[in-house]
């Protein structure tokens, strides 16, 4: 079968064009790689699907999650309501899954709700190392909300991070467009060069330094005002500063010492208008136990005005 007519087969209501637009931009790929409307699947394929929160999902039953998977959906529970789940997502599970990726945090939903309608969809994603709030929407309605609430950038983040050495000056906004680098390790974004403009995606991070110790790693508070990927990582590693911990982006070599060679990228807080329009939802989610290890290390508190 043609990679298109499984669309249309499985996602009735993507129109063509879209699905056009998210192959030609890397969005649907195939065991990992990149793929046409025209390519031909083969029995055993994995087909990576990006979140489509207006698109109906395939009406396949899936099995109910097992006790131990609702055991640990709850125990990263942030908030609940009826038309939210907002979870405290750990460094090193995936949100969708992939090639060799099994265990998501897309497949721990997949049981959840009572049809197509009730399917708890992701709104965004996280990296895999990446940890904290993650947003969940009970239904297919509230998540063409969130979708467009994400889209008009009336969603306020705001991340932590530590980095190598001390950014000067100490707040200020990074205004870098970015491509898609693919490579045998694995997707990567890099700053856009002249001449790149047609491929080339807009992004902006604000950045504040909330800490430091001495001039070797600094704890920074970033608000992303786009959500391209990888966009703080590669933002970091642009001015000079990447993430400890950072493997894709030159992060983890030259460790300071004691400090755990993992990620130190958190999504610390997430605030918006409440789908229902009632209320704001603020979300806060506490650090991951290695970056409370590191805080710890150089003296770095928690709270304050990293969370303004």
């Amino acid at each position: 079968m043609r990679l298109d007519r499984w669309f249309k087969t499985h996602y009735a209501t993507l129109p063509h064009s879209r699905l056009e637009k998210l192959l030609r931009t890397g969005q649907v790929r195939v065991d990992g790689g990149r793929a046409k409307a025209s390519t031909r699947l083969e029995a055993g394929q994995s087909i990576r699907v990006p979140p489509l929160p207006d698109v109906a999902p395939p009406p396949a039953t899936k099995p109910a999650p097992s006790k131990a998977d609702r055991a640990f959906l709850k125990s990263i529970t942030l908030y609940e309501d009826d038309d939210l789940l907002i979870l405290n997502k750990p460094s090193g599970i995936a949100v969708q899954g992939g090639t060799k990726t099994a265990h998501h945090i897309d497949r721990l939903l997949e049981g959840l709700g009572d049809g197509p309608e009730t399917r708890p969809r992701l709104v965004h994603r996280l990296d895999r190392d990446t940890s904290g709030v993650l947003v969940i929407a009970k239904r297919r309605i509230v998540a063409a909300k969130l979708g467009r609430a994400f889209q008009t950038r009336s969603v306020r983040k705001i991340y932590w991070a530590l980095v190598h050495g001390v950014p000067k000056p100490p707040q200020g906004k990074i205004d870098a467009a970015l491509v898609k680098a693919a490579g045998p390790e694995g997707d990567r974004v890099r700053k856009a060069r002249p001449g790149e403009q047609d491929r080339a995606q807009s992004a902006v991070t604000h950045y504040a330094v909330v800490d430091r110790a001495g001039q070797t790693v600094a704890f920074l508070s970033l608000k992303p005002v786009t959500g391209r990927q990888h966009q703080l990582r590669a933002h970091m590693a642009i001015l000079g500063h990447p993430i400890l911990g950072d493997e894709k982006y030159h992060g983890d070599s030259d460790l300071p010492e004691g400090v755990p060679n993992k990620l130190h990228l958190h999504a610390r807080r997430i605030s918006f208008p409440h789908p229902s329009g009632e209320g704001t939802v603020d979300i806060t989610a506490p650090l991951p136990e290695h970056m409370r290890e590191s805080f710890s290390l150089f003296g770095f508190e928690v709270g304050g005005d990293a969370d303004g």
